[in-house]
């Protein structure tokens, strides 16, 4: 004779799926939460703006980057524009990687003629600096130097410059190049206007022989993308060595009708290849969703506690099921 339930074990055993199904979305709640508690997001994992490193050339201080500067931070950068010491290649870019060692967070450096040459030897081996720009700039190779360069492409410079013998502290002694006043308009930024540029070689800011003497030990461009701006009128640095240096980088290139000071006259020009160079830095650490251990630890722990609970509820069932005495 067949067993019947008892009345009332059919409304037992659909509150029993039901129990089984509210501990399964618990445990599943419970095993899944790790997942969200890293940043307080399932998805995303912020990304902060790298801080933008402005490095000023030979002939000029930092207040050259004065009108990138400003466009920049309108589009909410940190820009720091440091004081270049001018005084040879291995103390100056020593000195811009101590500032690189302050700064928390991605960066993109950027260097105008000699700061170049400047930001290939301070960002090596530094992992946080993901994108090198170029203005106009030195690019050096390993064994290369400003000198070495400028023999093989040419330029104004050569007729443009003075020797200054100076002395510092501590028995030091170098000699010093500065830009002719009566040149200086001609050579390095015959797009501004000449009353301009008298000023600018009254404040210029020698700098030593050993910044274009010294050969280079590193070249940072090698290991890490880099953005190129060729200045077409240039007749500090042979547009011809700007080309061949991005070609020889695989840079990013533009090239713009500019004197050598492509930052005052071309302001714009300038700021959009940084920003192009930062987006692509921000890029290079994207908002990926949870991947990985925690995810897989997650989806394989919602998986367990369905099992574990769809099994409860067949066991509780059948037992709700036994016939009778």
């Amino acid at each position: 004779m067949a067993a019947f339930p008892v009345p009332g074990s059919r409304r037992r055993i659909r509150r029993a799926h039901v129990i089984a199904a509210g501990c399964a979305m618990a445990l599943c709640t419970t095993v899944a939460a790790p997942a969200a508690a890293d940043g307080g997001t399932t998805t995303a994992t912020a990304t902060a703006k790298p801080t933008i490193v402005l490095v000023h050339g030979a002939f000029a201080d930092a207040s050259s980057w004065n009108r990138v500067v400003e466009r920049l931070e309108r589009h909410g950068y940190t820009v720091i524009a440091p004081a270049n010491p001018l005084r040879g290649l291995y103390n100056d870019s020593t000195y811009i990687a101590s500032v690189l060692d302050s700064i928390k967070g991605p960066i993109v450096l950027v260097g105008h003629s000699y700061g170049g040459a400047l930001i290939s030897s301070a960002a090596a081996g530094n992992p946080r600096v993901k994108s090198l720009v170029y203005v106009a700039a030195l690019m050096p190779d390993v064994g290369e130097s400003g000198m070495s360069l400028a023999a093989r492409f040419p330029s104004e410079l050569d007729t443009a410059t003075k020797s200054v013998p100076y002395r510092a502290g501590g028995g030091l002694s170098g000699t010093d190049l500065y830009l002719k006043p009566d040149r200086l308009h001609q050579v390095f930024a015959a797009d501004l206007p000449e009353s301009t540029t008298r000023l600018m070689a009254v404040t210029q800011r020698p700098a030593a022989t050993t910044a274009f003497s010294e050969k280079a030990k590193v070249a940072a461009w090698k290991h890490i993308p880099s953005w190129f701006l060729v200045a077409k009128q240039d007749k500090t640095i042979n547009p011809d060595q700007e080309r061949f240096e991005a070609k020889r980088a695989g840079s990013h290139t533009v090239e713009i009708d500019s004197s050598h000071v492509a930052m005052i006259a071309h302001p714009e020009a300038v700021t959009d290849l940084v920003l192009q160079a930062a987006t692509a830095a921000e890029s290079a650490r994207p908002m990926l969703p949870d991947t990985g251990s925690r995810a897989e630890s997650a989806l394989t722990g919602i998986a367990a506690a369905s099992l574990i609970a769809g099994t409860g509820a067949v066991l509780l069932g059948r037992r709700l099921r036994r016939p009778t005495p």
